[in-house]
């Protein structure tokens, strides 16, 4: 259910349990916040050529949003700035109000990864993660960076994990998941493997600016068209990760899909199991049925929570992904974010509740 159709919060909600949100956006006020960590070259290349995407947009998205900064309309700070710009506003609404024991940060505003200079994206990368230090892991200890990388240059991505690794507040990797190739290709490996050595999950959030239509069939008429698409692109890409073999050769990376529903992550699973039987001799790298990677290495965050007809339904989609494979996050503060409190329109158990708002995060991201 998105926030923006519950009644005005007047008093702090009441949680029977805390909360891991495994899907936070913080956002910067303006580009120019970066500037702090930016050298001097970069700094006048932002000024006089800006963040420059891989799409014909320089300012917008390609498509208008249902809402201004795709945001509720509650959620913008009364100091000004853009909707997650303003820390104590977010611990207001947010932290305090929802009891939130640990969030995961999801910058979404700059991507290193999406910028077309290679070397401006290695520099817009490593400020973005020295902004979520400075400015919001390192005054709220119970918030958790995601460690960006300008992922198409795999050396470069490395050596900022490996700037990283290890950091308490730096939980796991970011790639955009509309690369210009689908992630699961050779060339994106070593970035997998220093995952893998230093015990850190990919988090996998939907977005990217490839140049790409988010839609197999082309670009879509309308925003809603486009929304809902994310699901095929997210399934595209658990199918690259498991065909090209990236789940086989780095048999202990963990895998968390971030921000795009899960109710398409069974069929998935049969299709690739059924074509398996009479074409797995096109993929003989892989010693494991598909569905076998899907269920062991691939986690997958709630937002948005399915809402079937029939709310048992809901229950026997998480019986065939696993009770553990599921992380609950909220995607605050945009439009559709799902509130704790009315997210789940099916049974819960306390302890099905206990594992998906709290303990399977904290299993996968060792909290």
């Amino acid at each position: 259910m998105s926030s923006t159709a519950l009644p005005k919060q007047e008093t702090k909600a009441e949680s029977r349990l805390r909360i891991v949100d495994c899907d936070i956006h913080p956002a910067l006020r303006s580009g120019a916040e970066l500037d702090r960590w930016l050298p001097q070259r970069w700094q006048q290349h932002r000024r006089e050529y800006g963040l420059r995407l891989r799409q014909p947009f320089t300012s917008t998205y390609p498509y208008p949003k249902s809402a201004p900064a795709l945001s509720r309309r509650d959620s913008w700070p009364p100091s000004g700035g853009p909707p997650g710009s303003d820390l104590d506003f977010m611990r207001a609404q947010h932290l305090d109000f929802h009891d939130i024991e640990y969030g995961m940060l999801q910058p979404l505003s700059v991507r290193g990864m999406d910028q077309r200079v290679q070397g401006f994206a290695e520099a817009v990368s490593s400020a973005v993660n020295e902004w979520q230090l400075e400015d919001w892991t390192s005054k709220d200890k119970r918030l958790k960076g995601t460690i960006a990388v300008a992922g198409e240059d795999a050396a470069s991505a490395v050596k900022e994990i490996e700037r990283w690794a290890g950091h308490p507040d730096f939980v796991q990797i970011s790639l955009v998941t509309r690369a210009l190739e689908p992630l699961g290709r050779s060339r994106y490996w070593p970035i997998y493997e220093a995952a893998e050595h230093y015990g850190l999950p990919l988090g996998l959030h939907t977005l990217g600016t490839s140049g790409h239509s988010v839609a197999g069939g082309g670009w879509a008429s309308f925003y809603y068209e486009e929304h809902q698409a994310v699901a095929m692109s997210l399934s595209a890409m658990v199918a690259s990760f498991i065909m090209e073999g990236v789940a086989e050769r780095f048999p202990k990376l963990k895998m968390v899909i971030i921000e795009g529903g899960f109710g398409w992550v069974p069929s998935l699973g049969w299709r690739m199991d059924s074509h398996w039987q009479s074409l797995k001799s096109e993929v003989p790298h892989l010693r494991q049925k598909p569905s076998d990677y899907l269920k062991s290495q691939f986690w997958f965050t709630t937002q948005p929570v399915e809402e079937p007809e029939n709310p048992e339904h809901l229950r026997k989609l998480i019986d065939w992904i696993g009770w553990d494979r599921l992380l609950f996050a909220t995607d605050y503060p945009h439009w559709d974010s799902d509130d704790p409190r009315y997210a789940f329109k099916c049974r819960l158990s306390e302890e099905e509740k206990r594992a998906i708002f709290a303990g399977n995060a904290k299993a996968v991201y060792g909290l």
